[in-house]
């Protein structure tokens, strides 16, 4: 871009030799027309290009976090089985300890 500014005011200049000075007035004031312009198009895409960013950012910011969270549901979910799981492996272990006691003490 700035390629292209340098190579457009190198011609002009060029150019504004040839020309009487009400003409070289007008160009360069056109030439700062579209220097300006050229400004201000820049300045709104790097805006742009900021907030596509930021929107990106926090999108994947709100992705992690659902995950996250998921993951905990996930993790607090499997404990509790495991734990039910005991309880109940640890209730049959007793009621079997419960009814051999009983079959010893029939005999």
């Amino acid at each position: 871009m700035k390629f292209f500014a340098i190579a457009a005011g190198l011609a002009t200049a060029a150019a504004l030799g040839a020309c009487s000075p009400q003409a070289q007035n007008e160009t360069a004031e056109a030439a700062n027309a579209v220097g300006s312009d050229v400004s201000a198009t820049t300045a709104n895409a790097v805006e742009d290009v900021d907030a596509a960013t930021d929107e990106a950012l926090g999108s994947a910011e709100a992705s992690l976090d659902n995950a996250g969270a998921r993951a905990e549901r996930g993790a607090e979910r499997t404990g509790a089985a495991i734990s039910n799981s005991a309880d109940r492996a640890a209730d049959a272990t007793g009621n079997a300890m419960v009814n051999a006691g009983n079959e010893l003490r029939d005999r």
